[in-house]
C-alpha cells in the first residue's frame, strides 16, 4: 500500500529500508522523503516503521548510539551497538 502519496513510498519501502539496516525514522525521511511533505501520512509511516523495527529484533544492531525510535519499538536497549561504539573509541 502507499503511505506517502506525496513521495509516493510504500509500507514495502519502509520495510525494504528496515532490512537494509535503517534504524531511526529520521534517517528513513532523509532516505525516502516519507511523511517530509505534508505529513499526512506521519502516523501511518511510523507505525510501519516500528512494526518492520520488531520483526528485524533491531536489539544490539542499531548504528552508533541507540535511537529512541528502535528502543520504543522493541522494548530493549541497543547495548550491542553502544559497547561496539565504545570499544572502537578506546582502541583509536
Amino acid at each position: 500500500m502507499i503511505v506517502c502519496l506525496c513521495h509516493r513510498v510504500s509500507d514495502r519501502d519502509i520495510r525494504r529500508s528496515v532490512e537494509s539496516g535503517v534504524r531511526n525514522f529520521e534517517i528513513l525521511q532523509d532516505e525516502t522523503r516519507v511523511a517530509s511533505a505534508c505529513a499526512c501520512c506521519l502516523d501511518c509511516a511510523r507505525e510501519v516503521f516500528d512494526e518492520a523495527l520488531m520483526k528485524a529484533g533491531c536489539a544490539g544492531r542499531c548504528e552508533g548510539a541507540c535511537a529512541s525510535s528502535c528502543a520504543s519499538a522493541c522494548g530493549k536497549a541497543c547495548t550491542g551497538a553502544v559497547v561496539r561504539v565504545t570499544a572502537q573509541v578506546l582502541e583509536a
